[in-house]
């Protein structure tokens, strides 16, 4: 970067000249391209603009209109200032009319006081100019250099986002065409400052072309995209009193930094869209708490989607029963279209709510609910609309609703252990169910068993009631405990069981006898047909 005129000042070449500003001190921030020494009043001809001209004032005119002149020359090409050595011609003081020509034009004039080498400024100014053109070349190669690393690494948005923050130390924000906000960085500030009211103040930001800065707020803008198809804007949000000279210097940064998020996303087409990502790592920072409660609420904000002040109720989507599973690829990209359309369900209705996949074949909503939406109705129209688009293969569960946002974790659990128990459960689950998803009380026994399959507590009544059963089939190679299992679906109806069993009657009773010696149990009694029936609804849950 050139320096300024003030700063040319400061340099120890000229502070030996104890130099003193006397007309034009608003223009000290001018930037100096070059120092021209010259005694030619006529030498506005040869500058370029940005010049510091250094002189002794030897060959200047008497004549106060050609001072004047002098003073407009320089003015009107662009010349960063004018510095004069008193001694030669002018011995205490510089003359009014060129004084009074330099404060009216606004250029920069200082005189020096004490003698000083022209020749040693020059080589100092340049010296300065070479080396802080070095310096931007070196930064610049530093952040290709990063950007193209980050492009190679498939680097998230986040990632991206969070290097721009930091070289340009200053927050910066990724946002879709809707200003809401995908990802963001507030460089070490405050997050809530940062994002309070986004939207609205995002929509008055329209810089002209591509790539712009507006000196209102401050920000530097460029938008994201590629092919002709652009989806977002990166927002470079610094200080309304930031120079706009200075916001620019990052112009190449931001630039760079939308480039490597437009590229990572044409190279990456397959992933979740970033809207997706941003709700998944919501729903994920909800559920292992690795967002706080207010981190959470203002980003979901910022996104458009309001957590706090109203009901809250998780749902949970998941493959239905008997599905049959898929290459890991293809599964993937399943649950990425089911996502994607859940989510257009979800603004089709109307509804608010925090949409992304929970792990390899869910899909998790925290549905916002305000106090016109009721959330049965909600929710059925969610499942209807889901239904249109999937038909039938998939089953959703809802969890308790809950009125804070510190609770959602509640309603969110209880959502996929539901989903689990209702999917696992097999065809007893969700029997008394009266709509068209399924809540706690509509998985019942097998489903409270599914969900505590791993507790070794019910492994061990497993083993209990039907461990001699079991090894006596594994070593004689029988198949009692499913002939058991007929037995106690068919309510204890002894033909019934037989015809379900393809096994004459006679046959299928001595085997039922044999089932109670084995076990040591009376199948006419009603206590032990129960406990034995809930061993093997829990069996069944412990293998799948």
């Amino acid at each position: 970067m050139f320096p300024t005129v003030a700063q040319v000042l400061e340099l120890e070449a000229l502070r030996r000249g104890a130099p003193r500003v006397v007309a034009g001190r608003d223009g000290l921030d001018r930037r100096v391209r070059w120092v021209h020494v010259s005694e030619l009043v006529d030498i506005a001809g040869m500058l370029h603009g940005g010049e510091l001209v250094l002189s002794t004032g030897i060959a200047l005119p008497d004549d106060r209109g050609a001072l004047a002149r002098y003073i407009d020359d320089l003015a009107d090409v662009g010349a960063a200032g004018l510095v004069v050595e008193l001694g030669r011609r002018y011995r205490d003081a510089l003359p009014d009319p060129l004084v009074r020509a330099a404060e009216r034009r606004g250029l920069p004039l200082a005189a020096l006081r004490s003698e000083v080498r022209f020749v040693t400024v020059t080589e100092a100014v340049h010296a300065h100019v070479v080396n802080s053109q070095l310096g931007e070349l070196r930064a610049s190669e530093a952040v290709h250099q990063t950007f193209n690393e980050l492009s190679v690494e498939g680097a998230e948005p986040a990632e991206i986002v969070h290097e721009v923050a930091r070289i340009a130390g200053a927050p910066v924000v990724l946002e879709n065409l809707s200003h809401q906000v995908l990802a963001f960085d507030a460089a070490g500030g405050d997050a809530e400052a940062l994002l309070d009211g986004w939207e609205r103040r995002s929509r008055s930001v329209r810089p002209d072309g591509r790539t712009g800065y507006d000196p209102r707020t401050g920000w530097l803008v460029t938008t994201v995209g590629a092919r002709g198809q652009d989806w977002g804007r990166l927002v470079l949000a610094g200080r309304p009193d930031t120079p706009e000279a200075e916001a620019r210097r990052h112009a190449v940064l931001v630039e760079r930094g939308a480039s490597t998020l437009a590229l990572n996303r044409l190279l990456d087409r397959d992933r979740e869209s970033l809207e997706r990502q941003t709700h998944r790592t919501l729903l994920s920072g909800i559920l292992t708490h690795s967002l706080t409660v207010s981190a959470v609420a203002l980003r979901a904000r910022a996104l458009g989607v309001p957590l706090e002040g109203r009901r809250l109720v998780g749902v949970v989507l998941r493959p239905g029963p008997g599905r049959p599973a898929s290459a890991a690829l293809e599964a993937q990209a399943r649950l990425r279209d089911f996502t994607e359309t859940a989510a257009t369900a979800v603004r089709g209705l109307g509804l608010t709510a925090l949409v992304g996949s929970l792990d390899d074949d869910g899909v998790g909503l925290l549905v916002s609910l305000g106090p016109a939406d009721t959330e049965h109705r909600a929710l059925e129209s969610l499942s209807a609309a889901l239904h249109r688009s999937c038909g039938d293969g998939f089953l959703m569960a809802a969890g308790s609703s809950v009125g804070a946002l510190r609770d959602a974790r509640r309603t969110l659990l209880e959502a996929a252990q539901v989903a689990d128990a209702a999917r696992h459960g097999g065809s007893g689950s969700g029997g008394g169910r009266t709509c068209a998803y399924y809540r706690l009380p509509d998985v019942r026994l097998r489903g409270l068993l599914h969900l505590l399959r791993d507790d070794a507590r019910l492994q061990t009544y497993v083993e209990r009631e039907l461990g001699p059963l079991l090894a006596h089939d594994a070593e004689h190679g029988t198949d009692l405990v499913r002939l058991l299992a007929v037995y106690l679906e068919h309510g204890r109806n002894k033909s019934a069981a037989a015809d379900a069993a393809h096994l004459s009657r006679p046959s299928f009773y001595d085997r039922l006898r044999r089932v109670e010696r084995v076990l040591g149990v009376d199948l006419d009694q009603v206590e032990s047909c129960l406990s034995l029936h809930v061993a093997l609804l829990a069996l069944d849950a412990v293998r799948r």
